[in-house]
Parts: structure tokens; sequence; C-alpha cells
């Protein structure tokens, strides 16, 4: 019975230490907004500006990356106002619905933020 008590002490403290651990390193909203914005803007320098017709862009003398990058500020803004962060305090889940336009797609984000990182687990036009 001794070594069962003192194998369940141990494995209490590491899951103490771990529960501890992951609260610490649980990512605040601000965190995981500078993230979004970097996914964003990647996703849309790769597959959106990629899509735009080179004849397009030289007939209005319009870059696409140097807009996207123009844009940072707002792109931020747009994800702070859409976003809900759900505390768990050893981790964090984050919903982002970014809707501008009636004319433009919907995206739908959720991210799980634990250990000073995210990971999207969900990411899909509507």
């Amino acid at each position: 019975m001794k070594g069962w008590t003192m194998i369940a002490s141990v494995g209490a403290a590491g899951i103490a230490v771990l529960g501890v651990a992951m609260a610490n390193t649980n990512p605040e909203q601000a965190k995981y907004e500078e993230y979004a914005v970097q996914r964003l803007t990647a996703y849309l320098k790769t597959d959106v500006c990629q899509k735009t017709p080179n004849f397009l862009q030289n007939l209005i003398q319009f870059n696409c990356n140097k807009l996207v990058d123009s844009a940072n500020p707002q792109i931020r803004d747009i994800i702070a106002a859409t976003t809900a962060r759900q505390n768990y305090v050893i981790f964090s889940v984050y919903r982002t619905e970014i809707k501008i336009d009636n004319l433009l797609p919907n995206y739908k984000f959720e991210s799980v933020g634990a250990f000073d990182n995210f990971y999207t687990y969900k990411a899909e036009q509507q």
C-alpha cells in the first residue's frame, strides 16, 4: 500500500505542477490578436493576392501585398472586435468570426491558446 500512496502523491504533485505551468503560460487576448493578424495577413498574401489577375493589378497599378501590409492596423481592429475568448485558466479558446461586408465572404476561426502558443483547429470560409 505504501508504494501506491507514494506513486499517487508523486502523480498528484506532477499534475499540480503541470496545471500551474499551464496557467502561467495561458496567452492573453492581445497575444492572440497578434497571432491572428500574422495568420490572416499570410493567408491574404498567399491565397487571395495570388488569385488576383496580373493584368488587373497592372491596369489599376494595384499591389495586393502592399495593400494588405498597409491594412495591418485595420485587420487587428477587426480581429479584436470579432473575437470572443473563453478563458479556462489553464488554456483559452478563441473564436473569431470576420464579417466585413455582404459582398465579401465571411471567415470563422477557432483556436486554442496554451503553453504560450496557439493552435488553430478550425478555419472556414462561410
